[in-house]
This record gives structure tokens, sequence and C-alpha cells, in this order.
């Protein structure tokens, strides 16, 4: 069922090509998305409603739900539901909260003060996947940090369910957030309205949330193609496990098979120091994987994962880091020992009885996270993906009399005569 490969077989080329995934190597997946984003910029709301029967199967009368029908969607849920919730909330406004941090003013000179401020992004755009699995948890974190970071409007959209509605745990999230209204709008339609605006829809500044490769092909085009920025490029979910001795074959199994039924394009990646680790935590992920409820999925994700076999953690971590991943779990009792050897990944587990769940869900840590080897050069989304710094400077006469001078000098050195006059018009007794 699972691949395996031992490390010190594999030449760069093997390794390159082994590590690389969601690929769209004929542009089929481009096509698409590039037919539904000129439809919703041409069609607005009728492209939404649609797309909301061909791919969703509802007939909708509507594009959204508002507050009162949110609060009545709610209702619906259990009080032990609602406290997991919100203890969810509350870990992850704890988190994010010690994000939002004044910076210190630097006089770079006597007289020369710079500093940043913090602005809010206004208007952010907020996708809620749905398919085969709804995800209040995203909502949550998505949602907070957009809160303390004081943005000054939400747009948030998410697949209609069969009944044309959202479910009850992201009806309540919204309630926690003080959400007006949720647009039933899904994939790469729900990207393009955020980004073009409908006559529901208003156009956001910048889209936040991950998706599957249609969503996040869609990002990627309207980032290209527009002033809407993008959080990531964050696609298909995967996990990638380093495991020695010390680990524990089920809970490497749970782990494996928890980011398997995310989707059928998710992925799974085991790398262990023995072969014995490696047979151990395959029989246990058939045993556990045969009573799942979602067994389809994640059997279809599994054959697309694979299990490398390395001499050390050392080996191991040599391996994660070229695989960049998104979520990266130590199950060795020794993870202090190579901790500092992370370069490349989105959240990290650290140890035996930390599972990734509890950062999909509530430690407080974002799960929003980097995929694809985008970990090599993006971050997870926090309270920072939600505002702008903006740089202030500040000179008093003295502090101009100290750097003027030398401005002088560098604008001469570029040729830029103007520049230098705006420092020399100011240092001139005439003029001053």
């Amino acid at each position: 069922m699972v691949k395996v490969y031992n490390y010190a077989d594999l030449s760069a080329e093997e390794i390159k090509s082994l590590v690389q995934r969601n690929v769209d190597p004929a542009n089929e997946i481009r096509t698409v998305v590039e037919t539904i984003i000129g439809n919703v910029q041409q069609h607005g709301d009728r492209a939404l409603l649609e797309y909301a029967h061909q791919f969703d199967k509802v007939v909708l009368d509507k594009l959204y739900l508002d507050k009162a029908e949110l609060a009545e969607i709610a209702t619906a849920l259990l009080p032990e539901q609602k406290a997991a919730l919100e203890v969810a909330y509350q870990n992850i406004y704890k988190f994010h909260q010690t994000q939002l941090k004044a910076e210190d003013k630097v006089e770079t000179m006597p007289g020369v003060t710079c500093w940043r401020e913090l602005r809010p992004i206004e208007k952010v755009g907020l996708y809620i996947p749905g398919g085969t699995a709804v995800l209040p948890s995203t909502f949550l974190m998505l949602g907070i940090p957009a809160r303390i970071a004081g943005c000054h409007e939400l747009v948030v959209c998410s697949p209609p369910g069969k009944n044309g509605k959202v479910n009850a745990f992201i009806a309540y999230v919204a309630q926690l957030l003080n959400i007006d209204r949720i647009y039933l709008a899904g994939g790469a339609q729900a990207i393009a309205a955020m980004a073009y605006g409908t006559e529901s829809i208003t156009k956001v500044d910048k889209i936040f949330g991950p998706g599957n490769q249609f969503v996040t092909k869609a990002k990627t085009i309207i980032q290209s193609t527009t002033v809407t920025a993008i959080d990531m490029p964050a696609g298909p979910s995967e996990v990638l496990v380093i495991a020695d001795g010390t680990a524990n074959p089920a809970y490497i199994a749970a782990d494996l098979l928890a980011q398997a039924e995310h989707g059928i394009d998710s992925q799974s990646i085991l790398v262990a120091t023995s072969a014995e680790i490696v047979d151990k935590a395959i029989s246990e992920l058939e045993r556990q994987l045969a009573i799942l409820p979602r067994a389809e999925i994640a059997k279809q994700a599994i054959a697309n994962s694979y299990a490398v076999i390395v001499n050390d953690l050392n080996d191991a971590m040599d391996f994660s880091n070229i695989y960049a991943p998104e979520h990266l779990i130590l199950a060795t009792d020794n993870w202090q020992q190579i901790t500092d050897s992370i370069i490349n990944a989105g959240s990290v587990f650290l140890g035996n009885q930390t599972p990734e769940s509890v950062g999909d869900y509530a430690s407080g840590t974002n799960h929003t996270l980097p995929t694809s080897s985008y970990a090599k050069a993006y971050s997870g989304v926090s309270v920072d993906s939600f505002v702008k710094k903006i740089t202030f400077q500040h000179l008093t006469p003295e502090g101009l009399q100290n750097i003027g001078p030398h401005v002088e000098i560098l604008a001469d050195l570029e040729g830029l005569h103007a520049h230098r006059n705006a420092v020399s018009v100011r240092m001139s007794p005439l003029t001053s």
C-alpha cells in the first residue's frame, strides 16, 4: 500500500521528483479556473448561482445567509459542541493576541527618528472550504487574527450544503466572530468573486484560506492579474512524520491517517530511522484504516504517499527540509536534538504526545499553512498577515544638518539632482 524508499539509494534528481506535488503539467486545472474566473468577472452573481447548481448540486434563491439565519442554524449545536468551539476560540485568540505588538522608535542618528506602525488591511476575504469536510476550525483560524488586526470588513465565502445553507458549526463560529453574513460560494468562483467583486460580494484587498488545487490555482492567478493579494498558495494538505525507535507505531499511523482523511490529494510522508519502524507503522495504518469512516478518501491519499528509510535523525531532517512540509511531526523523544536543524516547515509538533490534530483545532497556533514546498518562502497565517507595516521618519533641524550632507553626496553619486535639491533647499539659510 505504501511505497518505501531508502534515502541513501536516491539520487538528487530522484529526491527532487519524489518531493514534487500538485503539479499541473498540461495546464488542465489552469484552463478550467481561468474559464470560471472570466465567467464570474462577466456575469457576477448569476455565475455564482449557476456554479452552485453545477458544482454544489443546490439551487439557491440568494447568495448569502444573514445574522438572523446564522443564529437560527447555530441553535442545533449541543452545549458540549459550543464549549469545544469556545475553548478553541480562546486558545487561538490568546496565541494570536501576543502577535499585535507596538514597535520601538529608533533614533538612527541625532535628530533622525524612524519607526513602523501597524495598519489593518481594510477589506479581507475569508474562504472557508467545504467539499468532503466542512471546516469551522478554518473559520476560527482566519477570523480571529482578522478581528485582532482590526480589519474593517470581513467577507466570508463558504460552499453551500445540499440544503442551501452552511452547517451549524460554521454558523456558531460566525456568532463568535460577530460576522454579519456568509456568502454561499465555493471553489475558484468564490475566489474570483472576492477578487473582482459582484453585485452582492464586495471586492477585497486580500484573500485568505486553504482549498483544493482549483482554489489554489485561482488564488495564484488572481495574485498575478489583479491588485488583490493572497495569504499564500495553500493547496492540498500534507504531513511529514520523522520517527525513530522511541516512536509509537500506533501514534505514527494515526497521524498519517489524520492527514490522509482531508482529501484524496492530501499526502502523508513517513521518514523513519529503520525499516522496522516503517513496517510496524504500515501494519498499524492498515489496521486503523479499515475502521475509518472516511476510509475510501484516506486510502486514495495513502496511495499518493510514501515512506523513506534514513540512517539517522539528521538525514531525516535533511529530507524534511527538502520536502518543506506544511505540518512536521517529530515523533521522537529526542526532538530537542534536531529542532535547531528545522529550516523549512509550516508548523511543527514536538514529541510523541503532540498530534497534529491539536494544532488543527485548538492549541492556539494557526493551521492555515504553506503547502507544496512553499514553506521554503512563506509563513503560516498570523496577525501579521492581516496588517500592513507603514514606516515613518521624522527629522528635527539638527537631524537634517546631521544627515543632509550625506544624502546630498549619495544623490550626486546617482545623478539625481532633484533628490539632492530637496535636501539642499532645506539646509540653505536663505530658504529655511
